[in-house]
């Protein structure tokens, strides 16, 4: 259907007269007339009975005029819902629980009058290609993994480095140590279920356990994070990572502890990936926003892996 012959007899019947109508629109009462018999040759019935006094809605006109007004605030709506400015920006944030998850929810509050649509991709491939198409505008990842670089036309900065915990039930080793270092964990088991093999957070642990000699399993299948804790909690060799920043509630009785890392700390190093020529403006509101908030990496104290640090040579 023509929309541009609806707006016309949307824009008659508001304005009363045909002539109205055209000086509303901009063109001539010929140019209304001919757009409103295109749109009843269309529809195979008159919209308006034509009298020596104007034009008058047929019954057909005053069904069809609801449905016509209809159509144009959809068309409205389909326009803003991809008009930079006017539609969401749309975030993957990896999974909801995550510490970046915090970080764009600090975002909103910081910008409440920024609509936000968050998503949970899975792994570093298919984010980076939800940017390059468009289908997202930002996604916060590790800004590379071993022989990869990003495509030329996106861009990354880092925006939070974030500090690695052991996680331990009561009966493990390290549940009464205030902090260790990762060469304690030499020899140790690491168990992480949903270490998939490919994705960045898989390269990133198997880079830690070899550079400080711990294993990490993923062995088992991974129905979840009760059931990762409720195995923590119940075991004295196995325990896992987790951040600080990460919310994790468990039963009373788990007694579940959190053991700092220090000399050096693990950190993940998170960064925004986008696309250069993305025109959003609330992107541009949310780099500055994570950017000035980024205190840098210390030049010493943390670990990240060597290809983390040349990747970085690319934002």
């Amino acid at each position: 259907m023509d929309l541009t012959a609806v707006r016309t007899f949307v824009a008659a019947v508001d304005a009363g007269q045909f002539q109205e109508a055209a000086a509303e629109l901009s063109i001539t009462p010929q140019a209304v007339s001919k757009r409103i018999a295109v749109l009843e040759k269309d529809l195979a019935v008159p919209l308006f009975s034509r009298t020596a006094r104007g034009a008058r809605l047929t019954i057909d006109g005053q069904a069809f005029l609801p449905y016509a007004r209809a159509l144009l605030q959809a068309e409205e709506r389909a326009a803003a819902s991809v008009r930079p400015g006017r539609r969401a920006l749309r975030v993957d944030v990896i999974g909801r629980r995550v510490s970046v998850a915090g970080l764009l929810r600090g975002f909103h509050r910081a910008h409440p009058e920024t609509e936000l649509d968050v998503v949970t991709l899975f792994d570093f491939d298919t984010a980076v290609a939800a940017v390059r198409s468009g289908t997202i505008d930002a996604t916060f990842r590790a800004v590379t993994m071993p022989g990869r670089r990003l495509p030329d036309e996106l861009r990354a900065t880092p925006v939070f480095d974030e500090p690695l915990q052991l996680f331990t039930g009561p009966a493990h080793e390290f549940a009464t140590a205030r902090a260790i270092t990762p060469a304690q964990l030499a020899g140790r088991r690491i168990w992480m279920p949903g270490n998939m093999p490919g994705t960045e957070w898989a390269a990133y642990y198997d880079e830690l356990a070899a550079a400080f000699g711990f294993t990490v399993e993923a062995t088992g299948p991974n129905f979840g994070i009760e059931h990762l804790l409720d195995t923590i909690a119940a075991s004295s060799t196995l325990a896992t990572f987790v951040s600080e920043q990460t919310p994790l509630v468990w039963p009373a009785g788990h007694d579940l502890r959190s053991i700092p890392l220090h000399d050096p700390t693990p950190v993940y190093p998170h960064s925004l990936i986008w696309r250069a020529d993305n025109p959003h403006p609330a992107l541009t509101a949310l780099r500055e926003h994570l950017t000035s908030a980024y205190p840098g990496r210390p030049e010493s104290g943390t670990w990240v892996p060597e290809w983390t640090l040349q990747g970085r040579s690319q934002v």
